[in-house]
């Protein structure tokens, strides 16, 4: 008779997550996966295979979340630029109690370069990332509140370098208001 899981899945995924997040792939170990997942070696394999193949799904999972945040966010905002407003300061000050930083930018920087499947994972995500921001910056020229001399891509592109170099920075000392003084003149650098 097969025994039944003594744990919920996504929350001892969210554990591994938030694990890798804080301190990369590379510094966690099987160990400490174990220990704060709370779960038994056996069935952390059993459940989601190596170390490799928990740190993909927990990226999947870390996406998944943040995509629901913005898209949600996204929605509720009355204008194009309240929704871009919110999506720069959530990349500056994330949820509260979550790690600085971001387990894609932080991921893409540590190994993507040599490892193939986190390269797919973090160029899909970022490619979710700025056809969000297309969505809105095309919302906002049709409403008249963003400039139409640039291509809604091409101001996507700028803009999701600016939203990886805002959450590369927040992983750092550098003052909160800095960072939001450089996502307010971008806001303003595509105002109409």
């Amino acid at each position: 008779m097969a025994r039944s899981k003594e744990f919920e899945e996504n929350a001892v995924l969210d554990k591994a997550m938030r694990l890798f997040w804080e301190q990369g792939y590379e510094k966690t170990s099987m160990t400490d996966l174990v220990e704060h997942m709370g779960i038994h070696r056996r069935s952390l394999y059993d459940t989601f295979g190596d170390k490799h193949q928990l740190f993909l799904k927990a990226m999947d999972r870390f996406g998944d979340k943040i995509n629901a945040v913005l898209a949600g966010a996204v929605k509720r905002s009355k204008s194009a630029a309240e929704a871009l407003q919110f999506i720069f300061d959530f990349m500056i000050d994330g949820e509260e109690d979550s790690p600085s930083g971001c387990l894609m930018v932080n991921s893409a920087v540590e190994l993507a370069a040599r490892d193939a499947d986190v390269n797919a994972k973090f160029t899909e995500a970022f490619t979710i990332a700025e056809q969000q921001l297309k969505e809105i910056i095309l919302w906002g020229q049709r409403d008249g509140e963003f400039a139409t001399d640039y291509d809604a891509g091409e101001l996507a592109e700028y803009l999701h370098n600016v939203w990886v170099g805002l959450r590369a920075m927040a992983r750092t000392s550098v003052a909160k208001e800095k960072l939001h003084r450089i996502a307010n003149t971008s806001i303003k650098l595509i105002e109409g």
